[in-house]
């Protein structure tokens, strides 16, 4: 079965910075593009970033600048640096790859808060 672990986030002050990981078993993840999604109470799922399979890169304007996405085919494992966070990052996270079937990880909530 596949499955998309993820680890990572938690509650951080305005400017600090959280690094997220997903890591992914039961597929060739060399071959698959991965995503991070976030959606805060009240608003649509919203795509952060993606990186393809070539390590082609795709950030939403609001987090470009200051969120890195990259992967480690080795490790089967997808990375979301966030620096110089806002309060309104505040959201639960989603790793996502998509396929011929979408797979998703468990969530993980990053707090950005005073």
């Amino acid at each position: 079965q596949v499955q998309l672990v993820q680890s990572g986030g938690g509650l951080v002050q305005p400017g600090g910075s959280l690094r997220l990981s997903c890591t992914a078993s039961g597929i060739f993840f060399s071959l698959y593009s991965m995503r991070w999604y976030r959606q805060a109470p009240g608003k649509q799922r919203e795509l952060v970033a993606a990186i393809a399979r070539d390590g082609v890169t795709t950030y939403a304007e609001t987090v470009q600048g200051r969120f890195t996405i990259s992967r480690d085919n080795a490790k089967k494992s997808g990375l979301l640096q966030m620096d110089s966070l806002k309060p309104d990052d505040t959201a639960v996270y989603y790793c996502n790859v998509p396929g011929t079937a979408d797979y998703w990880g468990q969530g993980t909530q990053v707090t950005v808060s005073s």
